[in-house]
C-alpha cells in the first residue's frame, strides 16, 4: 500500500483514481474540490467543516450525532413547494409532476433567452453550460424512457451528453466540443419531452408497477430489468435538479453582465 506520509501533494489531480479504504490523518484538504466522487461509508473525526458547500445525495449522514438528511429534505421541500410532487406514487401523480416540470422549464428557458447567446455555452465554476445541461437531459430521456422502458437498444441522438464521470460506451455519443444552437437543442428537448408526456399519458397502475424488459447491446442503463417506477423517478429527478443547477448558473451569468 502506498504511503504518502509527510508528502507535499498540493495541487495534485486524482482523476478516476481508486482511493477506497484510504486513510487521511492530520491532512490538509482545504480548497480541495470533489466532483462525481463516491463518499459512501466515509468516517470523519475531528474535522473542521467551515465554509463548505456540498451538493448531492444526502442519506444517513450524521453530523455531531444528528442525522442531517431529513432536516435537509424538509428544508428543501419548504423552499420549493413543488419539490414534494416529484416523489409521486401513482400514474396521476407522475403526470402532475411532469406538467410542473414543463412549466418550470418554460420559465427557465425564457430566462436563458434574455442572455447573449454566447453565454449559453459558458461554464460556471466548471459545471455544464446551459446548453450542455439541456443536452444531458436529452440523453437521460433516451436512456431511461426510450431505452429502458421503450426497448430501443440505441436511441441516442449525436448531441446527447452523458454524465462526465461515466465511462465511454460503444455507440453512445459524448461530443463535448459540439456547439449547437439553443433552438437546435430545444427542438431535441421538445421531442424528448413529448415522448415522456406520451409515456405518462399511457401509464396505468399495472404498467407503473411492472419491470422493464432487459435491452441487449451496449449503452446505458446496463442490460437488465428495472422497475418502471424507478426509471420514471430518475427522469423526474434529473429534470428537477438540473433545472435548479441551471437557475443557479444563470444567476451568476446575469450578475456578470450587470457588472460590466
Amino acid at each position: 500500500m502506498a504511503d504518502f506520509s509527510g508528502a507535499d501533494l498540493r495541487g495534485s489531480r486524482f482523476d478516476r483514481a481508486d482511493l477506497a479504504g484510504a486513510r487521511f490523518w492530520a491532512t490538509d484538504l482545504s480548497g480541495a474540490r470533489f466532483q462525481g466522487v463516491d463518499l459512501s461509508r466515509v468516517v470523519m473525526r475531528g474535522v473542521d467543516l467551515v465554509d463548505v458547500e456540498i451538493t448531492g445525495e444526502i442519506v444517513n449522514v450524521t453530523i455531531n450525532g444528528v442525522d442531517v438528511g431529513p432536516l435537509v429534505e424538509a428544508e428543501l421541500d419548504r423552499r420549493y413547494p413543488d419539490r414534494a410532487r416529484m416523489r409521486p406514487e401513482d400514474p396521476a401523480g407522475f403526470r402532475a409532476a411532469w406538467v410542473i416540470l414543463e412549466r418550470l422549464w418554460d420559465q427557465t428557458v425564457a430566462r436563458a433567452r434574455r442572455l447573449p447567446p454566447e453565454l449559453l455555452d459558458e461554464s460556471v465554476d466548471g459545471e455544464w453550460s446551459f446548453i450542455e445541461t439541456l443536452r444531458h437531459l436529452v440523453f437521460a430521456t433516451d436512456a431511461w424512457v426510450n431505452r429502458a422502458i421503450g426497448g430501443d437498444p440505441s436511441p441516442w441522438d449525436p448531441l446527447g451528453l452523458p454524465w462526465d464521470e461515466g465511462a465511454d460506451r460503444p455507440g453512445v455519443p459524448r461530443d463535448r466540443a459540439a456547439r449547437p444552437s439553443l433552438d437546435t437543442v430545444l427542438e431535441l428537448r421538445r421531442r424528448r419531452m413529448s415522448t415522456v408526456a406520451a409515456t405518462l399519458a399511457a401509464l396505468t397502475d399495472e404498467s407503473l408497477a411492472a419491470q422493464t424488459t432487459p435491452v441487449e447491446g451496449p449503452g446505458w442503463p446496463e442490460p437488465k430489468s428495472y422497475p418502471v417506477r424507478q426509471c420514471l423517478r430518475i427522469v423526474l429527478n434529473e429534470e428537477w435538479h438540473h433545472r435548479l443547477y441551471a437557475e443557479r448558473d444563470l444567476t451568476v451569468l446575469e450578475t456578470q453582465i450587470s457588472a460590466r
